[in-house]
Order: structure tokens, then C-alpha cells, then sequence
């Protein structure tokens, strides 16, 4: 069955610092910021939470419905996406303003800045989940505008269909009873380290908590790989070894493509983590969101030989 995957669909304008930002911020006088940074690259790609993810589970022949919002320069993306096998049946093009892009600065201690211009997904919270007919295994709550993320979720829960709470850098737009609003109707909630802490430290709620309402907690740890913890056990995964590290961007979004693709078809927890920490991988050997490319059989391959053991994604 299908995944929907709610979230941000936008250009990135991807930006290489060759320093450290750390060099040039004096934290005494951060009330009077005023830097420039001169970048050696700028590559515009295609971006958005949402966009990243229904990429990846593409390219893991496993059907996405993005559900998203374009702007008046939309025509790239929509190419993009009937290039690549991706549904846009639900990503709706709103004329009156361009796509929201992202500006990404990274540092060489692969830091970022990033300024967003919100641009087309003000008006994400206007698509609505019961306009798709087609049945889902999974909704991926991943950010987008906050008002979007609890209308899907809502909309999800009405249908009845599993939700992967995924709130990302949006975490901080949510107050408390929002947080706890869509952890309640969470079945799996995702995060990185910092972002699960600034969750707990927003809600009062610990892991042992949010396990009284969530199935499960995943948290990714960057290069440290990452862990699944449930009421019964805690499963560390181990990141998979990259050949090069070209642009950190996207991993995360790779790594819940690959974690909840295998989850969709039954799959272990650990060999879900491992299903996505392959995709990361991927992710971080090429520069920008979805530049990376793999056959399902290099996958496959690419999986036995990280973790010796065989991996099986049937198309369903």
C-alpha cells in the first residue's frame, strides 16, 4: 500500500562555507550580529521534508502520495516529480506566490544556517487527507506549516490510518498542548537527539511517557547510527559506512524514507533502522535532498554487505 507523506515541498539553495561559522560569531556580542560569509558553492535543488522523503521511497520502488503545496514556479518540481515516479495528484500549485525555498548555509564542521521563505506552504493547511481515495499503510507528519500538521494528523487518525509524528526543525512552532495533541494520536514519533530533548523539555514528557501513548520512539544520532525504543526494548542500529561525505542535507529524510519502507512491509525494527540508515547513507554521498540515485538491487546489496544479512522489500 501507499505511504502519504505530509510536508514541506520547496527549492533548496544549497550554500558550501569553507570555515567554521565559530570563527566569525563573537558569542559576546551576539546582541549586535552582523556577518557575512563569502560561499565557494551554490547549487539549487529540488527540497521540502516531504518532497525528500516521497523521493526516497520512490527510489525503493514503494508508492508515495506527497501531499504538499508548490508555488508559480512550480513547473521544475512537477517534472521532477513525474521523472521520478512520484504522485502529484495531491501537491497543489498555488499561483499567487512562489515555492518556499530554503537558504542553506553549511559550514566545514557541517554546521548550517538556514533562513526559509515560507512562500507557497501558507497555504498547506488547506489540502485535506479525504481527498485522497487511495488507501495508505502510513501518514508521515513531517514539518510543514503547524496548522497543516494537525489537520493531517487529525485527518489521519479519522481514517484510521497509522501516523509517524516527524516534527523536525517545526518542533519549536508547537506549544505544549499542540505537542501533546499529536503525540496522543501518534502511533511512532521521530526525531533526532536534539530534537526528541527540546520535545521532552516543550512537553513535561519523558520517553517512558510518550510510550504510554506512542508504539514506539526513534531517535537518530547522525554518524552514531540510531535507536528504536519501544516499552519492551531498546534496539541500537548502526549507522552504514559512506564513501564520502559530500552534503549532510537530507540524510535524516533518506533514513525515514528507508526506516518506514520497511517498516510498511512488516519488517523487524532493527532491520528497519538499518533499511534506513542505507538510504542515509546514499543521502550524504551526494550533494543536496535528492541528487542521490541507487537500484533496488545495489540497494539490496549494499545492505548484505553493511549488516551480512540479506534484506527483502517486495513490491506490494
Amino acid at each position: 500500500m501507499s505511504i502519504i507523506v505530509s510536508g514541506s515541498i520547496c527549492y533548496d539553495r544549497i550554500m558550501d562555507f569553507p570555515d567554521s561559522f565559530k570563527n566569525h560569531i563573537l558569542p559576546d556580542h551576539i546582541h549586535i550580529l552582523n556577518v557575512s560569509f563569502t560561499v565557494t558553492t551554490l547549487k539549487n535543488n529540488f527540497g521540502g521534508t516531504g518532497g525528500n522523503i516521497a523521493y526516497t521511497i520512490a527510489l525503493l520502488e514503494e508508492t508515495a502520495i506527497p501531499v504538499g503545496t508548490l508555488g508559480n514556479d512550480a513547473q521544475p518540481y512537477i517534472a521532477h516529480l513525474k521523472n521520478h515516479n512520484i504522485a502529484k495528484k495531491h501537491v497543489q500549485v498555488i499561483e499567487e506566490t512562489p515555492t518556499a525555498t530554503a537558504h542553506i548555509t553549511t559550514d566545514k564542521d557541517d554546521n548550517q544556517i538556514t533562513a526559509f521563505f515560507v512562500g507557497a506552504m501558507m497555504h498547506a493547511d488547506a489540502l485535506s487527507l479525504h481527498d485522497i481515495p487511495e488507501k495508505a499503510a502510513l501518514t508521515i507528519i513531517s514539518p510543514n506549516k503547524k496548522e497543516a500538521m494537525i489537520r493531517h494528523s487529525k485527518e489521519s487518525k479519522e481514517r484510521n490510518i497509522p501516523i509517524v509524528f516527524d516534527p523536525g526543525q517545526q518542533t519549536i512552532s508547537f506549544n505544549k498542548q499542540e505537542l501533546l495533541l499529536m503525540i496522543g494520536q501518534a502511533d511512532y514519533v521521530i526525531g533526532n537527539d536534539y530534537e526528541m530533548k527540546l520535545i521532552q523539555d516543550k512537553t513535561g514528557w519523558d520517553t517512558k511517557e510518550i510510550l504510554n501513548h506512542a508504539k514506539a520512539v526513534i531517535v537518530t544520532l547522525g554518524e552514531k547510527g540510531s535507536t528504536v525504543i519501544t516499552k519492551e526494548e531498546t534496539i541500537t542500529i548502526d549507522s552504514c559506512p559512506v564513501s564520502s561525505v559530500e552534503d549532510p542535507t537530507g540524510a535524516g529524510d533518506a533514513y525515514r524514507a528507508g526506516f518506514f519502507t520497511a517498516f510498511t512491509q512488516g519488517l523487524d525494527w532493527k532491520t528497519c533502522g538499518q533499511t534506513g540508515a542505507v538510504a542515509a547513507a546514499y543521502a550524504i554521498e551526494h550533494y543536496g535532498t535528492q541528487n542521490h540515485t541507487f537500484t533496488k538491487e545495489a540497494f539490496l546489496q549494499r545492505y548484505k554487505e553493511t549488516y551480512n544479512q540479506e534484506l527483502r522489500l517486495e513490491v506490494l
